[in-house]
């Protein structure tokens, strides 16, 4: 049976490494979106007996299998997939082993030893075995996957463990709105593998759903009570997708659903207890699409058209909330690179296949940020004291357009010399939402934010999509 190993080490300690592996949220950090989906589980943390249900959904590890019948009834199209925890040794390693899926056996072993300085160091070694392939085909393609997928793992451990040492902040309880979409979900299971605690709004019949899941109504302004006690802080990442043709209706859920699950929590933070923080999604589009020339700061002034009006009026939504003395800052978000969703993932297509190019004109700047530093700069601002009011979230280097194509055909071993025709977008979006999701121009600085002391884990655009792409 063929057996991959990956070894890696980490400046911690063993019982705080280990540790973060018990915890919930661990197994979603170290899943990369786009690669699987957690459909379920885990049932117990890592306790023999623990199952966890997935779905890979990523197009390369799922043809390795092709003869194996791809479903969609609970989720994202995909390979379904059962894994049980059955050897735990607390502090040195654990176990898992396919219950039932793609391959005919795989065997997962974690093993924890103390390394030099008080460092840890984890070798992975996984034994596995398919159904279909003939192992001189299957080993080269599942070692690249695999390497492709300890290499995400070992930058997500390091970089995580890393963002909780540094804060001053001691365990938080954390309540969250807007958790389920891609920044939600990383941002939620960041915040639990730290230890910190996550009370989750959704959308649903007033009470908690669930152990960690309360029920709200933001168009009725009802939020269930009791769900702010003994909370530090709240995150607000509601609001229905700016994604989609922008037709009247469109626009008016992307508008309406912001302002009201804002105006939801505010009056609730505003009337209730000093002492809570609200950290707030927001995006650079307030800077409006085009600004040739500038460098954006939190100080430059609102520009024009419907997603720069849109984030004036969901910013100002917070304003009783910050009247009353509540810290509220405004993560200002550029362009998250993922390829779970957002605008890398519908381009990641066309350029793997030789089609892909620059969306707009060559020249024209693009901000963007990680989406695994995204959710960091979350964390950060929450446990920062002195961050407050508007922060742009995006990377250090802001890129041309150009350079965008140029490094994601790189990092896909791809070329990328023809722009792609409007027509694709345009047709998709319509004429307005090409004008201001794709048609832009904005180069913003990130000067407050690494002036508060965040380090960015992926510094260069290369750095992030190599991490986004499992490259």
């Amino acid at each position: 049976m063929p057996t991959f190993e990956h070894v890696s080490r980490y400046p911690f300690g063993r019982a705080e490494v280990f540790a973060w592996h018990t915890r919930p949220g661990a197994f979603v950090r170290l899943t990369p979106p786009g690669m699987a989906t957690l459909l379920e589980g885990p049932t117990h943390g890592i306790e023999v007996g623990s199952e966890i249900a997935l779905r890979i959904s990523h197009p390369l590890v799922a043809g390795l299998l092709p003869e194996v019948s791809w479903r969609g009834r609970r989720g994202p199209v995909g390979l379904d997939w059962r894994v049980r925890h059955v050897e735990l040794d607390p502090g040195h390693g654990f176990v898992d082993e396919q219950v039932s899926g793609p391959f005919r056996r795989w065997r997962h072993e974690h093993t924890f030893a103390d390394g030099p300085g008080g460092s840890t160091i984890i070798t992975d070694r996984v034994h596995w075995e398919l159904p279909v392939l003939p192992d001189r085909v299957a080993v080269p393609l599942v070692e690249m996957q695999l390497t492709g997928l300890f290499s995400f793992r070992e930058r997500q451990l390091r970089s995580d463990l890393g963002l909780h040492a540094s804060l001053p902040h001691g365990p938080m309880t954390v309540v969250v709105a807007g958790g389920s979409g891609l920044v939600g979900t990383q941002l939620r299971a960041l915040l639990t593998s730290g230890g910190h605690t996550v009370r989750r709004l959704v959308r649903d019949a007033a009470g908690p759903a669930s152990r960690d899941a309360w029920g709200w109504d933001p168009g009725a302004g009802v939020l269930p009570a009791g769900v702010l006690d003994g909370a530090d802080a709240v995150v607000n990442l509601a609001g229905h997708s700016i994604g989609g043709r922008f037709t009247e209706g469109h626009k008016r859920r992307v508008l309406r659903s912001r302002l009201d699950a804002t105006g939801t929590l505010v009056a609730a933070l505003a009337s209730g207890p000093e002492g809570k923080h609200l950290v707030q999604a927001s995006a650079i589009g307030l800077y409006g699409a085009r600004r040739p020339d500038e460098i954006l700061t939190e100080d430059s002034t609102p520009g024009e058209g419907f997603l720069a009006d849109v984030v004036q009026r969901w910013e100002a939504a917070a304003a009783p909330a910050v009247d009353a003395g509540v810290r509220t800052a405004f993560l200002r978000t550029g362009i998250a690179l993922s390829e779970g969703g957002g605008a890398l993932l519908p381009q990641v297509p066309l350029f793997s296949v030789g089609l892909g190019g620059r969306l707009t004109r060559a020249d024209a700047w693009l901000s963007w940020i990680g989406l695994d530093d995204l959710a960091r700069a979350y964390v950060h601002t929450l446990a920062t004291p002195g961050l407050a009011g508007p922060v742009n979230a995006v990377a250090p280097r802001p890129v041309t357009q150009q350079e965008f194509a140029a490094t994601l055909g790189r990092v896909l071993h791809r070329p990328a010399i023809l722009p792609t025709p409007a027509l694709g977008p345009t047709t998709v979006l319509g004429a307005e939402g090409y004008d201001q999701m794709i048609d832009t121009d904005q180069r913003v600085s990130a000067g407050k934010l690494t002036g508060s002391g965040f380090r960015f884990a992926q510094h260069t655009l290369a750095d992030a999509l190599r991490h986004a792409l499992m490259r």
